[in-house]
């Protein structure tokens, strides 16, 4: 019975955090300071339902990583849930499971983010947990053991075993030569393989330290109760000591269509592209989202409209932007039908891209552009979780706390010419990667 009301109460809060009604979504209201070890904290209250989103993002992903000892940052996203010199080896989530609560985390090629909703009389508890994590986690050698084998079998569950699970991997090695986006969260097996107790310690005491983290909480909170809290966990926490590597954003332009076939256990053939776009947050990345809707936003969208229902030669279509904060890709991709030649998937694909490029897009459509920023918007600022993860990106990315607030209104203010304009600068051949992914035995790389 105990159980059973636990599990309740966790999808309850799943729910509750990531559903507040929508009169709370106009503006997102936060308060923001520094420790003076340098942890940044930013708060936003919201008594719409009792429950807290205690959050901490580090300013640590893939990019961060040692080309010789990648998957660092993912790595960690599972040893820093072993526990603590306080919290003992697999308590760390149960002491939030039985407090009816919720825990987990994620990892980016730029940063790392962990979170715990709780109902909102244990957000001490929530404070607690963070400041174990950033100051007593246990980085040893049970549990670096433990955790390779766990990130060894979700490699080959979510990467090597799965049909297409490598593409964004073989992609983005293609896209960049210098910059690390080159590889990939999940890293490297052998680097993981190869790494010393030590090399894991260093990263540690490197990265998860207050001066290169933020905190976040969202919720049933006062400010005015919250604050000697925040002191009271973090504010004795030693600010970091040794450099922290920050890659510059200096990957070289392409300058010619880069393409390669790859070869998988799959049945049907797919064509993937990339295109380099700037970062996350800047107008032109915006424009390039814009577009992204366009071609594959529903479907009414002008792939699945041409690809998959009238000329029937494609089973699926998508593309997206990833949202990086240096230099990025944007992804489209189409999953041919049965017995379709994949070039005449690419043709047709290509097709619609440059009508993007040499016409204006429809009002019809840009209508619709419109209402999808808005429908975004409301979503985004109706869920407890989304708005911490946002607040905390736009300030660790470009210090723009706000950015959850104005990022609207950019968007709002691209014209159909400069969709245009975007897709001429950024949708070209000369920028892009084409992979032709074809069943085959064995990943070949032509």
């Amino acid at each position: 019975m105990i159980i059973r009301k636990i599990y309740l109460t966790l999808i309850s809060l799943s729910m509750l955090a990531n559903t507040l009604p929508a009169q709370n979504v106009d503006s997102i209201a936060f308060e923001e300071f520094d420790l003076s070890n340098g942890l940044h904290v930013i708060l936003h209250e919201n008594h719409t339902t009792p429950i807290v989103v205690v959050s901490v993002m580090y300013h640590v992903g893939s990019k961060n990583e040692n080309p010789e000892r990648t998957g660092f940052a993912h790595f960690f996203e599972h040893l820093l849930f072993e526990g603590t010199e306080n919290v003992n080896r697999g308590d760390f989530i149960k002491i939030v499971q039985n407090s009816g609560g919720e825990v987990n985390a994620n990892t980016s090629n730029d940063r790392t983010f962990y979170y715990e909703i709780f109902p909102s009389n244990y957000l001490e508890t929530g404070l607690w947990l963070e400041s174990e994590r950033m100051l007593h986690a246990k980085v040893n050698h049970q549990g670096i053991e433990t955790q390779r084998q766990v990130v060894k079998e979700e490699r080959r569950q979510r990467y090597d075993n799965r049909p297409y699970g490598t593409i964004i991997e073989e992609s983005m090695k293609r896209a960049f030569s210098e910059h690390p986006y080159r590889w990939t969260t999940i890293g490297s097996m052998d680097h993981l393989d190869a790494a010393q107790d030590e090399d894991y310690i260093a990263f540690y005491e490197t990265f998860y330290v207050p001066n290169n983290a933020v905190l976040t909480i969202t919720g049933d909170f006062t400010t005015f109760d919250v604050k000697p809290l925040i002191e009271k966990y973090f504010s004795s926490i030693p600010r970091g000591t040794k450099p922290i590597t920050v890659p510059d954003d200096n990957e070289p332009p392409l300058t010619a269509e880069i393409r390669d076939t790859i070869y998988d256990h799959i049945q049907l053939p797919a064509l993937i592209q990339l295109y380099r776009i700037p970062p996350y947050g800047t107008k032109d990345y915006s424009a390039v989202r814009m577009l992204s809707d366009i071609l594959s936003n529903g479907g009414s969208s002008r792939l699945n409209l041409n690809l998959v229902d009238k000329q029937q030669i494609a089973s699926y279509v998508g593309s997206f932007p990833l949202e990086l904060e240096h230099s990025g890709v944007y992804i489209q991709f189409a999953i041919a039908n049965l017995g379709v030649d994949i070039t005449e998937v690419e043709n047709s694909l290509n097709s619609e891209v440059e009508r993007l490029r040499s016409e204006l897009i429809t009002e019809r459509e840009f209508q619709k552009l419109q209402n999808i920023i808005e429908s975004e918007e409301v979503n985004r600022k109706s869920k407890l979780l989304n708005i911490a993860e946002e607040l905390s990106t736009g300030y660790l990315y470009l210090k723009n706390t706000n950015l959850i607030n104005s990022e609207a209104n950019q968007y709002k203010s691209i014209s159909r010419i400069a969709l245009r304009e975007a897709a001429r600068n950024y949708l070209s051949k000369n920028n892009r990667v084409t992979l032709y992914w074809l069943p085959g035995k064995n990943i070949i790389s032509n």
